[in-house]
């Protein structure tokens, strides 16, 4: 038996808690690294950092991951590549990111009161309000790029 987060099994064993929930299949931290194509040092980093958690271990100790664990590294290395973010801005946007799944968990799960639920939405959309402040403070900074590089190739034209 494996156990993860939660109490729960991971490895086509039902949930530990009896709810029968089926855990996804367990990888190693090798076949994850593979599979996001970053290496198991950076995984580790990013474990140490608090932007990755392993989904359980073994009873050996080794870190087990699994489907959601992959979609997070791919989802770091996306705000690294199209949002140059650093690994500091990319723990804030996940830690935003993690809230709203969980106010949307509530929401969805619990039965939140009226007055419950206007402050989630509340909460919602400051986060996404910040998140798309983020957007638009990179987009700025492209656009005043592209503006140097327009007015660039203006002047050479007019050179030729």
């Amino acid at each position: 038996m494996v156990v993860g987060s939660g109490g729960k099994t991971v490895v086509g064993v039902s949930a530990a808690d009896g709810s029968g929930e089926k855990m996804p299949k367990a990888m190693k931290i090798g076949e994850l690294a593979q599979r996001a194509e970053v290496s198991c040092r950076t995984l580790r980093y990013y474990e140490e950092l608090g932007l990755l958690t392993p989904h359980g271990h073994s009873q050996g100790g080794a870190r087990l991951y699994c489907e959601q664990d992959l979609a997070r590294v791919l989802r770091i290395r996306r705000l690294q590549s199209l949002m140059q973010l650093d690994l500091d801005e990319i723990a804030s946007v996940l830690a935003a990111e993690d809230r709203m799944e969980a106010l949307r968990e509530e929401y969805r799960h619990g039965e939140p009161s009226r007055e419950r639920r206007i402050e989630m939405l509340h909460e919602v959309i400051d986060l996404t309000s910040w998140l798309l402040s983020q957007v638009d403070s990179r987009l700025a900074g492209l656009a005043e790029f592209r503006g140097e590089l327009s007015g660039r190739l203006d002047h050479y034209h007019e050179r030729l």
